[in-house]
C-alpha cells in the first residue's frame, strides 16, 4: 500500500479534491533514476512551488515498486526519487530481554547449590559437636522467622493477609515440613551426608506411594519402572556404606515420608483459588509455624542446651558453635527462598532435574569436604539412584493415553 504524507510550514487554504489533482499532474517519475533499486523500498521527495501560496512543500512516498513499464520515460518536473534501503536488524525483536532472563535463571540455579551445599557443610560440623538435632532444628526456624519479620517489616515483601480458614488448612503442612527437617538433622547427626542425600534420592518413590493412596493417582508403567533403578540404587548404597547406622537410615527415610507428604497436604488442602498463597508467601508462613510449634516441644525434649554457660560446661567452642549454627540457618532459609524463585520460573519438571542435579553436587562436595571414604560399589549404588531419580523426572512428563470408550 502506498501513504503519502504531506508537511508545510504555511496554512493549506482549503480547495476543492479537482483542483488539487490538477497542480500534481505536472509530477513525473524517472524511471532511470530508480536504477536496479525499483523493487526496494524508497523514498520520495518532491519540492512543488505553486500560485496557492505554497512555497514550498514535499511530498513523501514509501511503497514497493515492482514494474517499471508503469512509468513514463519523461524527466520528472521539480521531483527526485531516492530509492533508500532497509537495515536489515529492521523487523527483529530485541533478544536482550531473553538473555537477560536466561541469565538470571542461571545465577539462581548456582547460588541454590552454592546455599544448600554450604548449609550441608555448616549443618553436619555443628551436628558433630553438638548432638541436640531437636535444638538446632528450631535454631534454624527462629532464624528463618527473624528474616521473614524484617522483610515484612521494611516492606521488603509484601506482607500477606490470612485468615483463620487459611492457617488451618497450612496447619497441616507446617507440621510435616517441622518434621521433615527435623528427621532430616537427625540423619546427619548420625551417619554421613552423602549417604543421607542418597536416601533422599527415594523421594520419588514416596511421592507415587502416597498420591495413589490419597490422591488416587496412579502412576504409569513409565514411572513405576523409573523407580527401581532407585530403589535399587539406594539398597546397594546402604549395604555397601561404611557409616551406615540404623537410626541415621530410617530418619532419612522418616524425612522422605513427612516431606512428600506435605506435597500431598498441599494438593489436598490449598484447592480453592481465592485462599492460594504464592509460594514464597506460604513458606515464610510455614516457617513461622514451624518454630512456634517446634519451640515447646525442643525444651520438652532436649531442654534449654544452647545457652553459653550450657556451651561451656560442655567444653564446646562457644563461638563456633553460634558461627556455625547461624550460618546453617542462614544457608537453609536462603536456598529454600531460592528454591521457590525458581519453581516461579520453570516448569516442575525442570525444577526436579536441576533438584537432581543439586543433589549430585551436595553428594559429591560431602565427600571431598569432609573426606568420607567411599567404595566403588557404593559410588555405583548412588549413581544409579541418582540416575533413577532422573528418569523419574523425565517419564513423569509422559501422560497416560485416554481410554477409549
Amino acid at each position: 500500500m502506498q501513504s503519502y504524507v504531506f508537511s508545510n510550514s504555511h496554512k493549506i487554504p482549503l480547495v476543492q479534491p479537482r483542483r488539487i489533482l490538477n497542480h500534481f499532474s505536472g509530477v513525473r517519475i524517472d524511471p532511470a533514476s530508480l536504477g536496479s533499486l525499483s523493487s526496494k523500498p524508497f523514498d520520495l521527495s518532491c519540492n512543488i512551488r505553486h500560485s496557492l501560496g505554497l512555497r514550498s512543500s514535499s511530498l513523501r512516498f514509501d511503497g514497493v515498486i515492482s514494474n517499471r513499464s508503469l512509468f513514463s520515460g519523461e524527466k520528472s518536473d521539480g521531483c527526485v526519487v531516492r530509492a533508500t534501503s532497509v537495515p536489515e536488524t529492521a523487523g527483529e525483536a530485541p533478544n536482550s530481554s531473553s538473555l537477560a532472563e536466561t541469565l538470571q535463571l542461571g545465577l539462581l540455579f548456582g547460588l541454590w547449590y552454592v546455599f544448600n551445599i554450604y548449609f550441608n557443610i555448616y549443618n553436619k560440623q555443628v551436628l558433630k559437636v553438638y548432638h541436640f538435632p531437636v535444638t538446632v532444628t528450631v535454631v534454624q526456624f527462629a532464624v528463618g522467622t527473624l528474616l521473614v519479620m524484617f522483610l515484612w517489616t521494611f516492606n521488603l515483601c509484601k506482607r500477606p493477609k490470612i485468615s483463620g480458614a487459611q492457617l488451618m488448612a497450612i496447619l497441616p503442612l507446617a507440621v510435616v515440613h517441622t518434621l521433615g527437617n527435623l528427621f532430616t538433622n537427625m540423619s546427619l547427626g548420625k551417619v554421613a551426608v552423602s549417604f543421607t542425600h542418597t536416601i533422599k534420592a527415594m523421594e520419588p518413590f514416596f511421592s507415587v506411594v502416597l498420591s495413589a493412596m490419597f490422591l488416587g493417582e496412579m502412576p504409569t508403567p513409565w514411572v513405576v519402572l523409573s523407580l527401581v533403578p532407585i530403589v535399587g540404587g539406594v539398597a546397594l548404597a546402604s549395604v555397601t556404606e561404611a557409616s551406615f547406622n540404623w537410626a541415621g537410615f530410617w530418619s532419612a527415610m522418616a524425612s522422605n515420608l513427612t516431606n512428600q507428604s506435605r506435597n500431598v497436604f498441599s494438593k489436598k488442602f490449598m484447592v480453592k483459588k481465592e485462599e492460594s498463597l504464592d509460594n514464597i508467601t506460604l513458606f515464610s508462613i510455614i516457617t513461622i509455624m514451624s518454630f512456634i510449634l517446634s519451640a515447646p516441644a525442643t525444651i520438652f525434649m532436649e531442654g534449654v542446651k544452647f545457652t553459653p554457660s550450657y556451651m561451656e560446661a560442655a567444653g564446646l567452642d562457644l563461638k563456633e558453635v553460634y558461627i556455625r549454627s547461624l550460618l546453617a540457618a542462614l544457608c537453609f532459609h536462603a536456598y529454600q527462598q531460592i528454591s521457590y524463585m525458581i519453581l516461579q520460573r520453570v516448569s516442575p519438571v525442570t525444577h526436579s532435574v536441576g533438584n537432581c542435579v543439586k543433589r549430585v553436587a551436595v553428594i559429591v562436595s560431602s565427600v571431598i569436604f569432609f573426606q568420607t571414604p567411599v567404595s566403588p560399589v557404593n559410588s555405583l549404588g548412588t549413581a544409579v539412584a541418582l540416575a533413577g531419580v532422573f528418569l523419574y523426572s523425565r517419564v513423569k512428563r509422559i501422560k497416560p493415553k485416554p481410554k477409549v470408550t
